[in-house]
């Protein structure tokens, strides 16, 4: 009885050591750490396209206005006590025209009320067709010399004047015409051409401002019943128009 108890002690001891030394299953497996996975960026969203810049072509702009006081402070030199036109019947007149650039420009002149509305239709027809004014500036500037704005190549209209080489008024006079590019469309009587710079485009060459008979400015002025010098047979005044024909 004895040994037996021993014997069975024996078996026990036995196989706790076993059981001891066996690799225990409820452990868990041993593992390398692993990085955290990068972030995920979305692709960028492309730009919406700018719409086009769209240049606008400059506009043609008028004005028509009475003489004020000060206007005719400025007027000195082409009007006085005696001319055949009051100065409550001449209108100051403002237009867009293109200089030999083509560059939009804001010009001046004074014409008799009666002409103002025809004066700014032939202007925006002339801006129409991209044709070239050189200067378009009051004849006072230069004294209300009518040779001094020919020869600065200026388009004039009111002067109180006398006609070229007479003593009756001339259409300027009276606010009723005007001389276009004097210098591109001289007045010519023989040999003689009024400015001297006109006289190389005396023979009517195929250049910037030189108007020629039934192109798009002597049909502006036409549409408004104005007629051109550069009909008339002698003296020819390729500058000048106006209603009358003189």
């Amino acid at each position: 009885m004895g040994r037996a108890v021993v014997a069975m002690v024996a078996v026990v001891v036995a196989l706790a050591g076993c059981a001891s030394s066996a690799p225990s299953r409820a452990s868990a497996p041993s593992s390398t750490p692993s990085s955290a996975p990068a972030p995920v960026t979305a692709p960028p969203v492309p730009a919406a396209d700018e719409p086009p810049v769209v240049a606008l072509a400059p506009a043609f702009t008028s004005t028509i206005s009475p003489i004020t006081l000060e206007l005719a402070d400025r007027m000195r030199a082409s009007w006085r006590p005696g001319c055949p036109v009051p100065l409550e019947d001449l209108r100051y007149v403002t237009v867009t025209y293109r200089d030999f650039a083509g560059a939009a420009v804001q010009g001046e002149l004074v014409v008799h009320a009666d002409a103002a509305e025809d004066v700014v239709t032939v202007f925006h027809a002339l801006f129409d067709a991209s044709y070239p004014v050189r200067s378009l500036r009051l004849v006072d500037d230069f004294g209300a010399s009518d040779d001094a704005s020919m020869a600065a190549d200026n388009t004039s209209a009111f002067n109180c004047r006398a006609i070229t080489g007479g003593t009756g008024w001339s259409e300027h006079a009276y606010g009723r015409a005007i001389d276009l590019n004097p210098v591109e469309n001289p007045y010519v009587l023989g040999g003689s051409v009024a400015p001297d710079a006109g006289r190389e485009f005396a023979d009517r060459p195929d250049a910037p401002g030189v108007i020629h008979a039934d192109d798009e400015v002597v049909r502006a002025f036409a549409s408004v019943g104005w007629q051109w010098g550069g009909d008339w047979a002698s003296p020819t005044d390729y500058q000048h128009f106006s209603p009358s024909g003189r």
